[in-house]
């Protein structure tokens, strides 16, 4: 008898404990039987509407005028990726996460594209195509994921991929940095972990295709991640994909981690022309590497034509100057690469520099 009443005390206690999170949309049912809720937080920030609008006000100055390139995976004919109830289809759960991420970067005063709006068919080459063609500032593709093996279904986490690998010329330390953010705050909201595979839940599409990685991130020429935000595929985790709200609450995630990565600043490279020039069979090139945080001076490297060059850097004046000895005359493709004393690097600079 008192076993029975501790029991019963137990269970009235977790109900009470959890009345303020746990959300029951239409009583949704897990197709094998092992839940009957959905379950998740409401982020503190996010919860009431008055937050909400706080949060975003907060991102506004960071966020007003710059374009994102939202592009959300598969659509149309593609719709082949469900979870093993068919419940869930990948690409609709990508679609209500984009529109709601949209919804939140325009209040924030963002300019937003769209790959597609509707259960559309967009080509997986056109994607990058429409992204590079849009005059947008940052891609992001939104995914949910699925095991290499369909019995893996407890499997689930959260990751965040940028292109190639820190060894690589193709590597641009811009993307991980964003991953980063992103990656903390949505699998925060998601109460996901980020994988084994990956400290900080981050990874190379390289690990996935190796030297050739994602078609969207490979081919789109500005700042581009891809976010495969869970497993559609994980028992539970198809519960909460139903729910629209929790859809809300992880675009919620990803518009947290990009209003925190604007928030922490990108140096900014300027190149000087007015002192920059041939002299003397040396070409002299002056630039300015500007960030109120300050410059991390251990970080910059520039390249010449893809090879890496030496460079003298001033921290007194924030100058930069690279030398060139007897350039061949033609095109010269100039890269330069530093982070402010927060850790984010300056966003992808190339430059074509003409020699006579």
């Amino acid at each position: 008898m008192k076993r029975l009443i501790l029991v019963l005390f137990a269970l009235i206690l977790f109900s009470g404990c959890t009345k303020e999170f746990v959300k029951d949309e239409k009583n949704l049912v897990d197709h094998y039987g092992y839940a009957e809720r959905v379950l998740y937080e409401l982020p503190e920030d996010w919860k009431d509407l008055d937050a909400r609008e706080k949060t975003i006000e907060r991102y506004e100055k960071y966020l007003t005028g710059l374009t994102f390139f939202i592009d959300p995976g598969h659509g149309g004919e593609d719709r082949r990726n469900k979870s093993r109830s068919g419940k869930v289809v990948e690409a609709d759960v990508n679609l209500y996460v984009a529109l709601s991420l949209r919804d939140y970067l325009k209040q924030a005063g963002a300019k937003v594209i769209l790959s597609r709006e509707d259960d559309s068919t967009v080509d997986l080459g056109y994607r990058s195509e429409l992204a590079n063609k849009s005059g947008a500032d940052f891609f992001i593709s939104i995914h949910h994921n699925a095991p290499g093996k369909a019995e893996a279904y407890w499997t689930n986490y959260t990751s965040t991929y940028y292109h190639a690998r820190p060894e690589n010329y193709e590597y641009e330390p811009a993307d991980q940095d964003l991953a980063r953010f992103v990656q903390r705050d949505l699998a925060y909201v998601m109460d996901n972990p980020g994988g084994l595979g990956s400290f900080d839940g981050t990874y190379s599409d390289y690990m996935i295709y190796p030297g050739d990685g994602f078609s969207v991130l490979r081919k789109t020429e500005i700042p581009a991640i891809l976010v495969e935000c869970s497993f559609f595929s994980n028992r539970l985790e198809e519960i909460r994909l139903q729910s629209k709200e929790f859809n809300q609450i992880q675009a919620w995630g990803i518009f947290r981690g990009i209003g925190k990565y604007f928030m922490t600043g990108t140096p900014k490279i300027n190149f000087l022309k007015e002192t920059s020039g041939l002299k003397n069979d040396t070409l002299t090139l002056h630039y300015l590497l500007e960030d109120e945080t300050g410059i991390d001076p251990f970080s910059i490297k520039t390249f010449v034509d893809s090879v890496q060059s030496n460079y003298l850097y001033d921290q007194g004046t924030n100058k930069l100057t690279i030398e060139l000895a007897n350039p061949a005359k033609g095109e010269h493709m100039v890269r330069v690469i530093c982070k402010n004393v927060r850790g984010n690097h300056s966003l992808p600079y190339h430059k074509k520099i003409l020699v006579k």
